[in-house]
C-alpha cells in the first residue's frame, strides 16, 4: 500500500496529482488546499475517470489525512503581486509554509517531504530547517526539470532521442543555474556542438519558464512529470540518479545550502549526493549560485 498527499491544487498540484493517478503510482491520493472546494472538485473529477484507470482511492482531505503518507508533495504558494519584490514574495511563501509544515508534522513525522514551490531551493532549505526532519527526507524538485529541458534541446539539435542524451543542469533552479557541458555526452561520446550553439541551447533552457509563462501563464505539465519521476524513485526504491535539490556540505567548497545536483534517490529519500568531477569554470559558477542562495536565506532569516 502506498499513499501520496498533494498540498496545493493549483495548476502544478492538480496536474501532478492527475499524472500520478494516470501512472498508478499509489493506492491512495489525498488532495489538500486552502480552497477546499477546489480540492473537492478535482477529486470528484478524477473519481469520474475511475472506470478507465481504477485502483486508486482519491479524496479531498485535511491535514489529518497526511497520516501514514509515504510522500507529501507541497506545491502551495502565493503568486507575486504587482510591485512586490522577490524577497517580499519569498517571505510571504515562507509564512505559508510555516503553517503547512506545522500541520503536516502533527500527523506525519515519517514520510518524505517533496517541495515544488518556487524558489524551490530556498523553500526546501526552509522546510528542512522548520521540520527538523532528517535532511534526506526533505527533497526539492531542484534542477530535474531544467536538466530535462537541457537534454531535450540537445536532442533536438542532434536529432537524437533526449533519453539518450546525458547532461546536467546544477545549482539554483533559476537564473544562476549551471550547465555541465564538460560532462554532457551521448552514449559516452563527446558532443560536437559549436560554442554559439551551446550558448543558445543553455539560454533557451534557463529561460524556458519565462517563455512558457509569457505564452500560457504557467508551467505545469513537465514539472508534474518531474515530480512523478521523483515519487517513482522513492516508492520503488530505485536508487535512481536524479538532479534534485538537497543540502550540500563540503561540496566543491559549498556548505549549508540546498541546490540541485545529481543524487541517488530511493525509499530513504536522498541516499547520497554524487561528487561530480567538473571543470574549474563550472565549479566557480556553482559556487556563485550557492552564494546567491545564501544571500537569499540571510535576507529572510
Amino acid at each position: 500500500m502506498s499513499k501520496i498527499v498533494v498540498i496545493g491544487v493549483g495548476a502544478v498540484g492538480s496536474t501532478t496529482a492527475y499524472t500520478l493517478l494516470l501512472r498508478h503510482r499509489m493506492n491512495e491520493l489525498v488532495l489538500i488546499d486552502v480552497n477546499h472546494e477546489k480540492a473537492v472538485g478535482d477529486a470528484l473529477d478524477m473519481n469520474h475517470g475511475m472506470p478507465f484507470v481504477g485502483g486508486t482511492k482519491v479524496w479531498a482531505g485535511t491535514y489529518e489525512d497526511c497520516k501514514d503518507a509515504d510522500i507529501v508533495i507541497i506545491t502551495a504558494g502565493s503568486a507575486q503581486k504587482p510591485g512586490e519584490t522577490r524577497v517580499e514574495l519569498l517571505k510571504r511563501n515562507i509564512r505559508i509554509y510555516e503553517s503547512i509544515i506545522t500541520e503536516v508534522l502533527k500527523y506525519n513525522k515519517n514520510g518524505i517531504l517533496l517541495i515544488a514551490t518556487n524558489p524551490v531551493d530556498i523553500m526546501s532549505y526552509f522546510s528542512w530547517k522548520k521540520s527538523g526532519l532528517p535532511v534526506e527526507r526533505v527533497i526539492g524538485s531542484g534542477t530535474l526539470l531544467d536538466s530535462a529541458r537541457f537534454r531535450y534541446l540537445i536532442g533536438e539539435e542532434l536529432n537524437i532521442d533526449p533519453r539518450s542524451v546525458h547532461a546536467h543542469i546544477v545549482g539554483e533552479h533559476g537564473d544562476s543555474e549551471v550547465p555541465l557541458w564538460s560532462l554532457a555526452n551521448v552514449a559516452g561520446t563527446d558532443l560536437t556542438l559549436e560554442e554559439k550553439v551551446k550558448e543558445e541551447i543553455f539560454t533557451n533552457t534557463r529561460d524556458a519558464a519565462y517563455q512558457i509563462i509569457n505564452t500560457k501563464g504557467a508551467t505545469y505539465y513537465a514539472i508534474a512529470l518531474a515530480l512523478d519521476r521523483i515519487c517513482t524513485a522513492i516508492l520503488k526504491d530505485e536508487g535512481a540518479v536524479l538532479n534534485v535539490s538537497t543540502l550540500l556540505n563540503n561540496y566543491h567548497g559549498i556548505n549549508d545550502v540546498y541546490l540541485g545536483v545529481p543524487a541517488i534517490v530511493d525509499k530513504s529519500g536522498v541516499r547520497e549526493v554524487l561528487n561530480l568531477d567538473i571543470s574549474t569554470k563550472e565549479k566557480q559558477q556553482l559556487q556563485s549560485s550557492a552564494v546567491k542562495m545564501r544571500e537569499l536565506i540571510n535576507s529572510i532569516s
